[in-house]
């Protein structure tokens, strides 16, 4: 562990002494982690990439305000999650009002569903991009409702709404894909 410590600690060193060595590590280490972040959020391989690529800019910009209260890895994914927030909120995220929001299928009984992690993921991808956003933050990202309201500039309750209305439209997108697939 104290190898683990000492190593980060030289890293961050050297990506403040803007050492290209160190931003290549660094970058090499994070990349896949953060596109696959930001591509959940955006739903978007152009958008993730865009928006990865100018928070690693960010992140060696502002090297000096780490201070090793987090990981850098953790640091490095709050920069993502706040860049895709901002790229989704310049592109006019749309979170679906209660009254304003479309009637959803009954809700199946997903006990007898099998999950493959494929269905899912295009599942997720196909969602509304407000419930892709929420449904991320709070089951992928772990952040709480009240995190997510404040980020998003939505209250708690708003946010509870989006994550139970786009778990209800995921479990309805998975089966249906799943009756293409396996017929039902």
């Amino acid at each position: 562990m104290l190898k683990t410590l000492d190593y980060k600690k030289e890293l961050v060193e050297g990506l403040i002494r803007k050492d290209r060595k160190s931003q290549y590590l660094f970058y090499n280490t994070y990349s896949r982690a953060m596109y696959n972040i930001c591509y959940r959020m955006l739903g978007n391989e152009m958008d993730a990439e865009d928006v990865m690529q100018q928070s690693f800019v960010d992140a060696f910009k502002n090297i000096e305000s780490f201070t090793f209260k987090s990981t850098p890895g953790a640091w490095l994914k709050r920069i993502m999650i706040n860049n895709c927030i901002n790229h989704l909120k310049k592109k006019k995220l749309h979170l679906v009002n209660i009254e304003d929001a479309y009637q959803l299928k009954e809700e199946p009984d997903m006990e007898k569903v099998e999950y493959n992690i494929d269905i899912v993921r295009e599942a997720i991808l196909k969602l509304p991009e407000g419930y892709r956003v929420v449904l991320s933050m709070y089951l992928i990202e772990g952040y709480d409702h009240l995190e997510i309201g404040s980020v998003l500039g939505i209250s708690e309750s708003t946010s509870k709404s989006q994550y139970s209305r786009a778990r209800k439209k995921l479990k309805e997108i998975i089966l249906d894909r799943k009756q293409e697939i396996y017929g039902g």
